[in-house]
């Protein structure tokens, strides 16, 4: 592998320069090339964000042998194909949320990762996050007591946005933005969900545009989770407890985490510390994974990615919507 870790983006869109432009500020990785299906369009990516190299096929990208990892900043219909054609030709990827369509296109890549003995990770960006640690260092403590019930919530407004709301590109709120929701309450209280109760709200193409999901834990704890594309919301996640509560600024980029007593007072503020854009940290862990000769990363495991695919799946199921390549 080089001194620098050259990553190449598929994909040239928005997300793609987030990355990119992260990538620029960060020390030992290099935004080496793009790729996107319209050659213009990488050509335009490169010049912008100071890429050496612009391909017009995603084909030719895994062909070229300097490319040490792969990001994938494609519509989430497309990140199966994108992503077995990387691992095909034996190209590390980290693939942007949600992972998949599906869990089984999640199982099947997964599987074929393992069996090409390459790595492949979720860009799950807040699972990566140092303030994550914050959070669980902080509920550790005690200082809110037994945490019993969360609420999250994320909107946008963002349903004018065609790829969400077009079903042959695995639109809808759910894939978008309840999967941080869902990705949040998994990470402050874990796998073990007992049953889950929802409902949705529908665009005129068919896939959700809002959503409301109760899910209930083994242990008795709760978590009420809303997800829009039509309105925006505080972005908020509240972990309530039996001598507080805590409160976490944005679940979409963790800003801050205050809390308060009984008494509703403010008794603690922990503030993240300076970053990039928050892409760095998932970068940081391909790249440390990649050094050991690992083929997932730690704070992704294959296993939670496969989990939430089913989980997101069943909701799916629950409100009838399927993607016609289903």
């Amino acid at each position: 592998m080089n001194s620098k870790i050259n990553v190449a983006i598929m994909g040239a869109g928005n997300i793609g320069g987030v990355m990119a432009n992260t990538l620029n500020k960060m020390k030992g990785v290099k935004c080496y090339a793009v790729a996107s299906r319209n050659k213009e369009k990488a050509d335009e990516f490169a010049k912008k964000y100071g890429c050496k190299k612009a391909y017009g096929s995603y084909e030719e990208l895994v062909q070229d042998k300097k490319v040490d990892l792969i990001y994938i900043a494609t519509p989430h219909s497309e990140h199966y194909e994108n992503a077995r054609l990387c691992i095909e030709n034996g190209k590390a990827v980290l693939c942007e949320k949600a992972f998949t369509a599906n869990a089984a296109q999640a199982e099947a890549l997964i599987s074929f990762a393992r069996e090409k003995n390459v790595l492949i990770a979720e860009a799950m960006w807040t699972r990566y996050m140092p303030m994550l640690q914050t959070i669980k260092d902080v509920l550790s403590s005690g200082v809110i007591g037994v945490p019993t019930m969360l609420t999250a919530n994320l909107g946008y407004v963002i349903n004018g946005v065609s790829r969400l709301t077009d079903p042959a590109l695995a639109g809808g709120a759910l894939l978008d933005v309840g999967v941080y929701t869902i990705n949040f309450a998994s990470m402050i209280f874990g796998t073990e969900v007992k049953k889950v109760s929802s409902v949705c709200t529908y665009t005129k193409s068919g896939v959700d545009e809002q959503n409301s999901i109760t899910m209930l834990f083994e242990d008795g704890k709760m978590a009420v989770l809303n997800s829009s594309m039509l309105s925006l919301s505080d972005r908020k996640g509240i972990i309530h407890g039996t001598k507080g509560f805590l409160v976490v600024e944005n679940i979409n980029n963790f800003e801050s985490v205050t809390v308060y007593n009984t008494n509703y007072e403010k008794v603690e503020k922990y503030n993240r510390p300076k970053q990039i854009s928050g892409y760095e940290y998932e970068v940081e862990a391909c790249i440390k994974a990649l050094q050991n000769g690992e083929i997932e990363c730690l704070q992704m495991p294959h296993e939670e990615t496969i989990r939430i695919m089913k989980l997101m799946d069943n909701l799916r199921y629950e409100w009838g919507i399927k993607f016609p390549f289903e």
